[in-house]
């Protein structure tokens, strides 16, 4: 499949994601290493919790989010890079066995032809099992225009 330039995409077009299933093994380790608050990391003290047992960080969160994105999406395009990430919402918490899964809806599509490229602004949702939302959140990706001849 060829890759895709800004110039093809379109407001409103939506992608939907693969699943990934969140591991317990997964999930403390990743806490352990970058957000070791012991409702992530101590399976008695998350019982103890207002979350009443372990759940994932958000920047986990964010990071599966992004592979989502990734594997869907972006490898699809011809990407430069990320310009922003905003408007992240945690929703509900993700736990253990979780199956996410969702969607990135393009929001805009601003083209800069004197730079070769255009900014893109896509949406993100992020869903558990249930089709139930944990994680939304915006993006704006340096997106390259097509060649010029």
């Amino acid at each position: 499949m060829d890759k895709i330039y800004a110039d093809d995409l379109h407001v409103g077009a939506v992608y939907p994601f693969g699943t990934y299933e969140v591991t317990l093994d997964e999930l403390i380790e990743f806490a352990t290493q970058w957000d070791p608050q012991d409702f992530h990391t101590d399976a008695d003290a998350a019982a103890r919790s207002v979350y009443g047992g372990l759940i994932a960080s958000g920047v986990h969160t964010i990071a599966i989010n992004q592979r989502l994105s990734v594997e869907a999406v972006y490898r699809h395009w011809h990407v430069i890079a990320g310009h922003s990430l905003g408007d992240v919402r945690f929703v509900r918490p993700v736990r253990a066995g979780d199956v996410l899964s969702g969607h990135a809806e393009i929001t805009a599509v601003a083209p800069e032809p004197d730079r070769g490229r255009a900014v893109v602004g896509v949406a993100m949702t992020v869903t558990n099992g249930t089709g139930r939302p944990v994680l939304t959140a915006s993006t704006d990706l340096y997106v390259h225009l097509a060649p010029r001849s």
